[in-house]
């Protein structure tokens, strides 16, 4: 793996950091991919499989007291910000010790005591949320920041103009981060947008605006403490664009290469650029391997968790209200 000059920056220790986080990312869905077609689980899963550099590179320099408003693809978020595993594996079965008390599911994921302050099955719902958040935190002079979260058809709402604006205005702490997977559904990027970069076409609102190699963790993490230092220093909001690609379907564990909306020569050469294997050759076998199972078994006791769970009652769903 060739190093770039944020990777240089980067202790040992750090670098294994990024590289568990992705991993334990990865092994979670999958693990989920493979159970998840016994039907205990009811709810639509969004999979970021390939996806999981990003969440974790920004993640990585918040502070616990920062906030994360994200969007229907929530696990590799939800986790990488710290969110409790048990909790989310048991909101995928509808159970009462899920994060939203199994009334949720998987679109909508919240651990407060981490700051994730929710997930939403709206494209763009949570964009205006974060910048409230941030604004917030202004005004109450606080050196906090907010990170809205969103793929890149998100981009094509009216929330995310407006959103955007309001943060240039008022100089709001946020830092919009978007997903580019170049697909919404089975929708290509060419098919929605004009042929302009995202990060150009938002840097027209008078923010910062940088386009990074999403598939990096380095790169993305580098980007993101750029991004967060501006907001908590008072110098307003910044815009992320990172490039990158799922794996599997846009809903569901499957591949879904058979649809024809995508090459299967275009998966595999994202598949190529897999954001765990760019890490891969700086930690020994050993230790990957004890890592693996370590996260497996981890993720395996979740599932036993949420199994054995009780379903809300109707009154459980009158007391959340």
């Amino acid at each position: 793996m060739a190093e770039t000059n944020a990777h240089a920056q980067l202790a040992e220790s750090d670098l294994l950091r990024l590289y568990s986080a992705m991993l334990r990312i990865r092994i979670v869905e999958e693990r989920i991919g493979e159970v998840y077609p016994a039907g205990e689980m009811r709810t639509p899963t969004h999979f970021c499989i390939g996806q999981e550099a990003t969440p974790v590179g920004v993640c990585d320099v918040l502070r616990p007291d920062d906030v994360l408003h994200f969007s229907h693809r929530t696990h590799g978020w939800y986790l990488a910000k710290g969110g409790d595993l048990d909790a989310m594996v048991a909101e995928f079965f509808g159970r009462a010790t899920g994060c939203a008390k199994g009334w949720g599911g998987s679109m909508h994921l919240i651990d407060l005591d981490v700051g994730l302050m929710g997930s939403s099955s709206i494209l763009g719902g949570t964009i205006g949320h974060a910048v409230g958040s941030a604004l917030a935190f202004k005004m109450r002079g606080e050196q906090r920041v907010a990170v809205a979260a969103f793929g890149d058809a998100a981009v094509e709402e009216g929330i995310f103009a407006e959103s955007v604006n309001w943060a240039v205005i008022t100089r709001a702490p946020v830092v919009f981060v978007c997903e580019n997977n170049l697909y919404s559904s089975q929708s290509p990027l060419h098919v929605r947008q004009p042929d302009i970069p995202i990060h150009e076409r938002v840097e027209g609102f008078g923010i910062p605006a940088t386009r990074v190699d999403g598939n990096d963790v380095v790169a993305v993490r580098s980007a993101a403490a750029e991004a967060v230092e501006r907001g908590r220093a008072g110098g307003g909001p910044s815009f992320i664009e990172a490039l990158t690609y799922r794996w599997r379907g846009h809903v569901g564990p499957e591949e879904d290469d058979h649809l024809g909306y995508r090459s299967v020569a275009e998966v595999d050469e994202w598949k190529a650029r897999c954001p765990v294997d760019r890490l891969t050759p700086l930690v020994p076998a050993e230790l990957r391997e004890e890592l693996a199972l370590r996260f497996l078994r981890e993720t395996d006791a979740a599932l036993r968790f949420a199994s054995a769970s009780p379903a809300p009652t109707w009154e459980d769903a009158w007391r959340e209200v």
